[in-house]
């Protein structure tokens, strides 16, 4: 009788919940599969990157993966908190085009993270006050804009980023780190916290590229 009457407890908390976080949900689900999809086009982009022998390139690619995939598993930790699953993604191919063109793809959908969707996102959130889901939609908006600031460096003033500027990268050493906490992506690490979520570097994961 007491099993089920905690479940019965725990039923009607995860139906208040629900019915007082509506917008915070569907906004939730929209990010998770939005950042599930970057997940799985980036980690394409990565494979042709190695496969055209841009090693570094492939990297990089790699670690927008992780982080894309880091914001997409704190959305769903929190719609199961809030007592729903996470819609996943129907199977669909991801574009491919050569690394020139989806490092402008990988621009463009940046830049629709930061000027569109997660503006948007966060104003159908805000009213409902529910401070983990706004605090780690924020999170994610934030990290795109250093991707997409660290994409633009790689491809900026040039139009020959397949000449010295492809030499130039495939010869520098480089290491990715992805915070755990809020998906930061760093090329070097910050000295004591992370600017974005404010937690000690221990937090940090180095990236490892595809062998």
């Amino acid at each position: 009788m007491a099993g089920f009457f905690f479940i019965v407890l725990f039923t009607i908390s995860f139906a208040d919940a629900q019915s007082k976080y509506p917008e915070t949900i569907a906004a939730l689900q929209i990010g998770y599969r939005n950042e599930m999809q970057a997940h799985f086009n980036y980690m394409a982009y990565a494979y042709k990157a190695k496969a055209e022998n841009y090693p570094n390139m492939s990297h990089l690619f790699v670690s927008f993966a992780a982080s894309e995939f880091i914001h997409a598993r704190n959305f769903k930790r929190i719609l199961f908190d809030l007592g729903v699953e996470a819609k996943e993604l129907p199977k669909s191919e991801v574009k491919v085009s050569s690394t020139k063109a989806n490092l402008k793809d990988g621009i463009d959908f940046e830049i629709a993270d930061i000027d569109q969707r997660y503006p948007q996102l966060l104003e159908r959130m805000k009213p409902e006050g529910h401070e983990a889901a706004i605090r780690f939609m924020t999170y994610a908006w934030e990290t795109e804009k250093q991707h997409r600031d660290i994409l633009q460096k790689m491809q900026s003033g040039t139009g020959i980023f397949f000449g010295q500027l492809a030499k130039r990268i495939e010869e520098t050493s480089l290491q990715y780190f992805v915070c755990l906490e809020c998906g930061s992506t760093y090329i070097e690490l910050p000295r004591s916290i992370f600017p974005i979520c404010k937690v000690s570097i221990s937090q940090f994961k180095e990236v490892e590229g595809i062998k």
